[in-house]
């Protein structure tokens, strides 16, 4: 096998502004690929570079992780034996890595065998000529002006997009109730309105807030508080009239443990392959979850179309309660192709591998 490795910059179009409370406003996605090819037949994985605000790791630092483990792996073994031991070597590296890494593996490996990715987890496997796999997801309302929010929500339902969730903990707490409000107003219950949070509030506020969001009908708050106060976030659920979801809280497996350690609590797992490492040790921990009766989210940062592919297939895998795989709906400058975002789904093009095609003479050399 040849890898190598290639970066872009991917920029949504039509005004659209990626703004949370987490990561302020971002102005482009810094994408870093891997591309496998053996013969006449390659694998693309994706890993996105600008989320220190998430994982606290520069882009530097994870590409030059990266070249770490692309001059450490013996790419002379076949592509099988790379992914069937690929759980007893990728651990040694960064959590982006390896997710870039299993990617790229097992989009090799699925097109070599004629199937899709998820059928190396039981899904039955795709032929030639049956479309990709297809999954209902939400849409995000990112920070705005009240008309820019309406508009957007507006258009997704348009398009068949009635799950939307609502950047939260930017302004004021009345601005944010005022946001929804204006919401519920416009759409009623024809939307599942959830919000997130991105751990911008103190666990004090929490009665009270939770309070009136269950009053505007939410599905679900994600991340309150910020990760790491198991103990805090107990009490709350405690109490909680509305589930919460978790997303920067779960970041490995003792994360994982500890979330199935409250079972019975009203909380939800949203599980992101960027922070877990790929597909295999996500659905892995999704299995995991499911089994303690925990509700699951799979979702991801913001990404292109071929972590958005790889996704989508974790999805297929583990039938998740909610996804969240809106990442590549927009962009105009993606190096993958073969994404549809429509009637409330996203659907890739190809049956084999992630189902997505990489171009990379639209991205440069790294």
């Amino acid at each position: 096998m040849n890898a190598t490795l290639h970066r872009a910059a991917l920029h949504y179009g039509g005004g659209l502004v990626l703004h949370t409370a987490a990561s302020g406003s971002v102005a482009a996605l810094d994408a870093l690929y891997l591309r496998l090819s053996d013969g006449d037949l390659a694998g693309v994985g994706e890993t996105r570079l600008n989320i220190a605000y998430l994982n606290g790791l520069d882009a530097d630092a994870v590409i030059a992780n990266a070249r770490d483990a692309l001059t450490a792996i013996d790419w002379r073994q076949d592509v099988r034996t790379l992914v069937d031991t690929s759980m007893d070597w990728l651990p040694a590296y960064l959590a982006p890595v390896r997710m870039m890494i299993d990617s790229a593996l097992r989009d090799l490996f699925a097109r070599r065998t004629g199937t899709c990715i998820a059928a190396q987890f039981g899904v039955p496997p795709a032929t030639n000529g049956t479309p990709g796999l297809a999954w209902p997801t939400n849409q995000t309302l990112f920070w705005s002006t009240d008309a820019k929010m309406l508009e957007r929500a507006a258009a997704y339902v348009t398009r068949g997009f009635t799950e939307l969730k609502l950047r939260i903990g930017i302004g004021t707490f009345d601005d944010d109730l005022r946001r929804i409000d204006l919401l519920r107003a416009r759409f009623g219950d024809t939307i599942a309105l959830s919000a997130d949070a991105n751990g911008q509030w103190q666990p004090d506020d929490c009665a009270v807030r939770l309070a009136a969001l269950a009053e505007r009908r939410l599905d679900y708050l994600e991340q309150p508080i910020a990760a790491g106060d198991w103990d805090a976030l107990q009490r709350i659920a405690n109490a909680s009239p509305l589930t919460l979801m978790l997303d920067e809280s779960l970041k490995s497996d003792a994360d994982v443990d500890a979330l199935c350690a409250l079972a019975g609590h009203p909380l939800a797992a949203h599980l992101k392959l960027v922070k877990l490492g790929g597909i295999g040790a996500t659905i892995a921990a999704a299995r995991r979850l499911a089994d303690a009766g925990i509700p699951l989210m799979i979702g991801q940062m913001n990404e292109g179309a071929a972590a958005t592919a790889a996704a989508l297939q974790v999805c297929a895998a583990v039938s998740p309660r909610w996804a969240e795989l809106y990442g590549a709906d927009g962009l105009v400058d993606d190096p993958v192709t073969g994404l549809a975002y429509s009637d409330g789904s996203v659907r890739a093009a190809g049956p084999f591998g992630l189902g997505v095609t990489f171009d990379a003479s639209a991205t440069y050399p790294v």
